[in-house]
C-alpha cells in the first residue's frame, strides 16, 4: 500500500509544477485547460515548493479524467485515425464540461 501512496503523491507534485508551469507560460490558456479562476491560478502559481510537497502528500489524487463517462473516451478513441479531429473533439468535450462546471457552480444567474 505504501508504494501506491508514494506514486499519487509522486503524481500530485508532478501535477502541482505542471499546474504552475503551465500558469507561468500561459495564464490565460493554463486557466481554460485547467479550469481554474483567477484566484484559485494566483494561489497556486504562488505557492513554494515546499507548500507544494505539503499538499501533494495527501492520499487523494489531485487532479481528475476530465472526461466525465465511457461514451467520451469511446469518442475520442474512435476518432484515432484523424489525430487533428481526435485532439480537437477531446478539446471541445473539455470545454463543455468546464462551462458546465462554471454554470452548477453559480457562473449565470437567472
Amino acid at each position: 500500500m505504501s508504494s501506491l501512496l508514494n506514486d499519487i503523491q509522486s503524481v500530485n507534485l508532478s501535477y502541482l509544477l505542471l499546474v504552475q508551469r503551465l500558469l507561468v507560460e500561459d495564464t490565460e490558456m493554463a486557466l481554460i485547460r485547467l479550469g481554474l479562476d483567477q484566484e484559485m491560478a494566483d494561489l497556486l502559481s504562488g505557492m513554494s515548493v515546499s507548500q507544494l510537497v505539503s499538499l501533494s502528500s495527501c492520499n487523494q489524487l489531485l487532479c481528475e479524467l476530465a472526461l466525465d463517462d465511457a461514451s467520451q473516451l469511446k469518442g475520442v478513441l474512435q476518432g484515432g485515425r484523424d489525430q487533428d479531429f481526435s485532439a480537437m473533439h477531446t478539446a471541445m468535450l473539455l470545454n463543455a464540461r468546464q462551462n458546465d462546471a462554471g454554470l452548477r457552480q453559480g457562473g449565470v444567474s437567472g
